[in-house]
């Protein structure tokens, strides 16, 4: 897998939000392979998630100042932990309420109708929401060639103060908040988790593990069937083989009996005819 150039880790002022940064009721249309991307990572985060203490959302808005309530940002995927009240029934969460905390981590899948939103603003606008981490996933290397890119993945981390790319090339990646690698499949057109950075051991969708475990419980039964199935083989072999032996010492005895009733009758021709 092609390792990353070294890249600077990015730390600058924030800019005074823009009007650019208020949320839009209309929602933009996702291609196929956008749309796959993320309900792939959706499914695996919401496998590792498992929990009542963890929400994987989609398309949850997040606004931050409550002086400007229009401004926010909307994550393809955000989790948050611990989820705000009454998640299911939320359209959007405003960190200004009790309960309602920033996603510790959001994943942008770049648009190819915008990319530059997500390569240029979305940084800016997760630094000033608190987000903790920052995914931005570029499957078809669509982004700017403004600092370095375009880049199939960056990472930015929230330190202290900072929110900081600190990583961005080609993967793999590792992630504080997931403790696992990012690691990119199908010729870059698929985010996944594994837990080592060559891909090892990858994380599944729940869908995934449950055919997984469907697959190894039906080979077990396969490999029983066919445990079984060469036990009668053995039994059938050696009862053949007895048969065998049994037909064979027969057949000596027959011979035996022959030759002996021949002996006999020479001997009754050899007295008749010296008699």
């Amino acid at each position: 897998m092609a390792q990353a150039t070294e890249v600077p880790v990015v730390r600058y002022a924030l800019a005074t939000p823009r009007e650019s940064w208020e949320l839009s009721e209309e929602k933009m249309p996702e291609s196929v392979l956008h749309d796959e991307a993320v309900t792939l990572l959706r499914a695996i985060l919401a496998a590792w998630a498992a929990s009542p203490s963890v929400l994987v959302a989609r398309n949850l808005a997040v606004r931050w100042d409550e002086a400007k309530p229009r401004l926010g940002v909307d994550p393809d995927i955000a989790v948050f932990s611990p989820p705000p009240p009454r998640s299911s029934e939320l359209t959007s969460v405003r960190t200004w309420l009790e309960g309602h905390a920033p996603p510790v981590l959001a994943i942008e899948v770049v648009s190819e109708s915008d990319p530059r939103k997500d390569y240029v603003v979305a940084p800016d606008k997760y630094a000033a929401s608190g987000t903790g981490e920052l995914w931005i996933f570029d499957p078809l290397l669509v982004g700017p060639r403004s600092h370095g890119g375009p880049f199939r993945l960056q990472v930015w981390r929230r330190e202290g103060t900072d929110f900081a790319r600190i990583y961005a090339g080609d993967g793999p990646a590792y992630s504080t908040t997931v403790r696992a690698h990012l690691v990119v499949f199908d010729e870059g057109r698929k985010l996944r988790l594994a837990s080592q950075p060559d891909g090892g051991d990858l994380w599944l969708t729940l869908e995934e593990a449950e055919r997984a475990a469907k697959d190894a419980e039906r080979a077990a039964k396969d490999a029983e069937r066919a445990a079984k199935d060469a036990e009668r083989a053995a039994k059938d072999a050696e009862r053949a083989a007895k048969d065998a032996a049994l037909a064979a010492t027969a057949s000596e005895r027959a011979a035996k009996d022959a030759a002996l009733a021949r002996i006999a009758a020479l001997e009754e021709e050899l007295r008749r005819r010296g008699g």
